[in-house]
């Protein structure tokens, strides 16, 4: 289900292309961006640490880059970054012409499960209902993405924290190939993830600015698939074989599917046959994140699992699956589940997937579909999650129980992007279909 709330951003290329022409300031973009924090962050929590002067001065710098001509792609797109540290990540970003406002939230100490932020003012919520958490361990930025305070967020994702809290916050959430190293090399990934476990990602309101990301961060020295022709082949899975979902987020998530298939958006191939049965990567993943522990297990089940996979995308582009097994938790923890059931599976194997928007449960808190493809085929998912967002009508955006007011004077209003002559107005479709809602402890450290 899509959303447009009253703090709607337009995609981040339509930012850029007025940046670019002078029809608006980066300065301005960034003020109203600071705004947004200003007014809702108190009661969201979703940043650390907000970077008002820093931002200011990027954003000039970035309107002084446009008036010299220098073509780029993001001009004057603010961002959330995941972390305190993760400008460094975003440096391609930055390059291309986006400005960071600040440290989005993640956990802070004291707890085992990862599913929850830490902001400057206080624990994180979830813009759909301030008792559940956003998940986590990106949870401030799915937060800042979701209630509108910025177009798009960086992630990291080690066992799911860029696509749980896009499933618990009703945005998009890409997770990228991983580009594991062997355990036994000890050598770390690009994250700084000795494991090879974690992968970088974003979250983001349009599919398009998912898009606009990968062209920006896919990188140049492995092999990066071309796009399926649409309708790619997808089969669907309620539980991988090991994971037992909560009846409600596994019903959305497979209405959800069966709504793409009904819109042509992917060709769902019937239930039958022998389902897919993976190894429970529980144990593998674990072992990997405990230092000092035999890998040898680990490795049998990331062979079986590598395997099963791998026959898997011989027959069909796309795996289907709820994104949690539960729906977001309250503030007080997960209880005994692991809301990672679902997910961590392809942080074992590399796969890149994502979540995308399914529909909201009883409880008033979105749900997420994940969509999951061969190693390279993030275009793939990102041409099959913008054509779900195209086939969703927008519905309501989160509650404005954390957010600015509709009608209240101090809110800020949506933001306008004056026309250029003679263009068209382009569609702004919400986000895609999906389900899924089943959450329990999350491992020790989701992701670094």
């Amino acid at each position: 289900m899509g959303s447009a709330g009253p703090l709607a951003w337009p995609p981040a290329g339509e930012i850029a292309a007025a940046v670019r022409a002078g029809r608006l300031s980066a300065v301005d973009v960034v003020g109203d961006a600071l705004a947004r924090i200003a007014r809702a962050d108190r009661s969201l929590c979703a940043f650390a640490e907000v970077w008002e002067e820093r931002a200011r001065a990027g954003a000039r710098e970035v309107d002084a880059r446009a008036a010299a001509g220098e073509r780029l792609p993001l001009a004057g797109v603010p961002i959330g970054v995941k972390g305190r540290h993760g400008l460094r990540a975003a440096g391609p970003l930055i390059a291309a012409g986006c400005v960071p406002v600040g440290a989005t939230a993640v956990p802070g100490p004291g707890t085992p499960w990862q599913t929850w932020g830490l902001g400057a003012h206080g624990r994180t919520v979830n813009p759909w209902r301030a008792d559940r958490t956003p998940g986590g361990s990106s949870a401030g930025s799915a937060a800042a993405v979701a209630a509108g305070l910025v177009p798009l967020a960086t992630g990291s994702d080690g066992a799911g924290s860029v696509r749980i809290p896009a499933a618990w916050c009703g945005v998009t959430g890409l997770k990228t190939t991983n580009r594991r190293p062997p355990p036994r090399q000890g050598t770390a990934s690009p994250s700084g993830d000795r494991t090879g476990l974690a992968a970088p990602g974003v979250l983001a309101h349009h599919v398009a600015d998912a898009e606009a990301y990968w062209q920006i961060l896919a990188p140049t020295s492995w092999p990066v698939r071309s796009p399926t022709p649409l309708p790619p082949v997808a089969v669907f899975s309620a539980d991988l074989g090991f994971a037992d979902p909560d009846p409600e987020p596994l019903a959305l998530a497979r209405a959800a599917a069966g709504r793409l298939a009904e819109a042509g958006v992917v060709r769902l191939l019937p239930s039958c046959g022998a389902p897919l049965r993976l190894a429970d990567p529980a144990p593998a993943w674990l072992a990997l994140r405990t230092p000092g522990s035999d890998l040898r297990a680990a490795e049998r089940v990331r062979d079986v699992n590598d395997r099963l996979l791998a026959d898997l995308f011989t027959r069909a582009d796309l795996l289907l699956t709820p994104t949690t097994p539960n729906a977001a938790h309250g503030h007080e923890g997960p209880g005994d589940r692991y809301s990672t059931a679902l997910t961590w599976a392809f942080n074992l194997s590399g796969h890149p997937a994502i979540s995308i928007p399914a529909g909201v449960g009883a409880d008033g808190c979105p749900v997420g579909l994940q969509m999951v493809a061969a190693h390279g085929g993030e275009t793939t998912l990102l041409a099959v999650a913008r054509a779900a967002q195209a086939q969703t009508p927008p519905g309501p955006g989160p509650p404005t129980s954390t957010l600015p007011i509709p009608g209240d004077p101090m809110s800020v209003p949506p933001m306008p992007i004056p026309p250029i002559a003679g263009a068209r107005d382009p569609a702004r479709p919400g986000p895609g279909p999906g389900p899924a809602r089943t959450h329990g402890p999350a491992p020790p450290t989701d992701s670094p």
